[in-house]
C-alpha cells in the first residue's frame, strides 16, 4: 500500500474509495461522516492555536505553558503548592525532553510532528507468515514495554492531519508517513487513580505528565523492536493522527460525552499512543461495547464542568469551535471555554474524568456489577445506583500526599 498524503480539497475519488473501505466499520462503530468531511488541520488545534491565534494566546496562555517549565506561580489554594507543580512537572520531564529535542527543525517530537527513529530499518525482514500470530506478538510486547491495552487497525487517513505544524514559524508543512505503512498499533496508558481524584489541581496534572512520559518511552521501544525486525514503525504520541477515532476503531473503548475514550476496563482515565507500522498484522475487529450508550442520558461531565463547556444534548454534526473535525457526527465541546479555564488554573482540568460514572478502580464486585449492568440493557438500573450512591468528592490533596484513602 502507498501512504496516501492527505489534503485539503478531498475528490470524490477519494470519498468514494473511504466509502469503499470504511463502511461497514463505521456502521459497527456508530460513526458517521458525512459528506463534506474534510481531514483536521493540526494548526486548528487547540494548543497550537495557542501559540498563533490572537483570539486564543493570552498572558493566561503563556503562563499555562510556562508553568510546565520553572514559570510556575504556586498559589493558596489546595493542590496548586511548590510542591504540586514540582511534581506534576517533573512528570512531564522525560516527554519534554522527546518533544523538546528537535525544536531545531520545527518539530515537537510527539505533539506538532511524529518522533523521529534513532533506529535504521534493518536491511533483512523477519519473515510474518501468520500475521494474526504476529498481532498477538506485538500485544506481548506492547504490554511488556508498559502499555495497559493494546488493539491494532488498519490505516484510515481520515483522521490524519491533513497537515502539520513547523513549530519555528507555525507555518502548515507536509504530513506523510513512509510507504507501505499499513497498520496502527494503538496503546492505552492508565492514569493513576488517586492523582486523578484531586482533579482540578496542579497535583493530578501528574497523572497526565505521568503517562506521557511513560508512552513516550513505550512507543520509542516498540517502534525500534519492529524497526530491527526490518519493517518501518513510527512511533507517535499526539501527533500525525487524531486517536480517538484509532482507539476506538482498534477496539479498545467508545466516544464519551466528555470527549474522551471510555475503555471498559479504566473508563475514561487513560491516555494513548501509536505506532504506524508496514509489519504484517492483523486487525482487531471493531465492536460496540456499549459505554457511549450510557451517554446519552447521562450528563454528569457537562453538568460538573466549571466552564460549561461540554455539550448536554446528543450528538451533532456541527460544533461551536474551529478547534472541532467538521462532518462528524459526535458530541463537541467548546474549546474555547475549555482550555480557557486551563490557562487561568495554570494546568490541566479533567473534572469531567473524575466524576464520570465509569471512573472506577474496578476492584469490587460491586463496580464490576454496575459496570456489567451500565453496558446492557440494566443501564437504566444502573444509572439509578449511581444516582443513589454516596456523593462523589474531589479527594483533598493535603490527604493525597498523607497517603490517606
Amino acid at each position: 500500500m502507498n501512504w496516501p498524503r492527505n489534503s485539503n480539497n478531498v475528490t470524490d475519488e477519494t470519498r468514494a474509495d473511504w466509502r469503499a473501505r470504511f463502511a461497514r466499520s463505521d456502521a459497527v462503530l456508530g460513526f458517521e461522516v458525512s459528506d463534506d468531511f474534510q481531514p483536521f488541520r493540526q494548526i486548528n488545534d487547540m494548543f497550537t492555536r495557542a501559540m498563533w491565534d490572537d483570539t486564543v494566546q493570552s498572558k493566561d496562555s503563556d503562563g499555562f505553558f510556562a508553568s510546565y517549565r520553572m514559570g510556575a506561580e504556586p498559589r493558596g489554594g489546595a493542590g496548586f503548592s511548590q510542591k504540586d507543580f514540582a511534581l506534576r512537572n517533573a512528570s512531564w520531564v522525560i516527554s519534554d525532553i522527546i518533544s523538546n529535542r528537535s525544536a531545531g527543525k520545527g518539530k515537537r517530537e510527539g505533539f506538532q510532528a511524529a518522533i523521529s527513529a534513532d533506529t535504521p530499518v534493518a536491511p533483512t525482514q523477519v519473515a510474518v507468515t501468520d500475521p494474526a500470530a504476529q498481532s498477538a506478538e506485538i500485544k506481548r510486547m506492547a504490554r511488556l514495554f508498559g502499555a495497559d491495552l493494546v488493539g491494532i487497525t488498519e490505516v484510515d487517513e481520515r483522521w490524519h492531519y491533513a497537515s502539520r505544524v513547523d513549530t519555528r514559524d507555525m507555518s502548515e508543512v507536509e504530513n506523510t508517513l513512509p510507504e507501505g505503512v499499513s497498520h496502527v498499533i494503538v496503546m492505552a496508558h492508565a492514569m493513576d487513580f488517586d492523582l486523578v481524584e484531586t482533579y482540578p489541581s496542579a497535583l493530578a496534572g501528574a497523572s497526565t505528565g505521568r503517562e506521557y512520559s511513560h508512552e513516550a518511552a513505550i512507543v520509542i521501544q516498540l517502534a525500534t523492536y519492529i524497526r530491527n525486525l526490518g519493517y518501518e514503525a513510527v512511533a507517535s504520541m499526539n501527533d500525525t493522527a487524531l486517536v480517538i477515532p484509532y482507539a476506538i476503531k482498534a477496539g479498545l473503548g467508545e466516544y464519551g460525552r466528555n470527549q474522551m475514550v471510555l475503555t471498559p476496563e479504566f473508563g475514561p482515565r487513560v491516555r494513548f499512543s501509536k505506532v504506524f507500522t508496514s509489519l504484517p498484522l492483523a486487525a482487531d475487529v471493531p465492536r460496540t461495547l456499549g459505554l457511549a450508550a450510557y451517554c446519552k442520558t447521562c450528563t454528569k461531565c457537562a453538568d460538573a464542568c466549571p466552564p460549561k463547556a461540554l455539550p448536554t444534548g446528543p450528538p451533532a454534526f456541527e460544533g461551536d469551535s474551529i478547534s472541532t473535525i467538521k462532518g462528524v457526527k459526535k458530541w463537541s465541546a467548546n474549546c474555547e471555554k475549555c482550555f480557557g479555564y486551563w490557562a487561568k488554573l495554570k494546568t490541566d482540568c479533567a473534572i469531567c474524568m473524575r466524576v464520570c460514572p465509569f471512573n472506577r478502580r474496578y476492584d469490587r464486585w460491586s463496580e464490576r456489577l454496575w459496570r456489567w449492568l451500565a453496558v446492557r440493557r440494566g443501564r437504566a438500573l444502573a444509572a439509578w445506583w449511581e444516582d443513589r450512591r454516596k456523593t462523589r468528592v474531589r479527594l483533598k490533596p493535603r490527604d493525597w500526599w498523607s497517603g490517606q484513602d
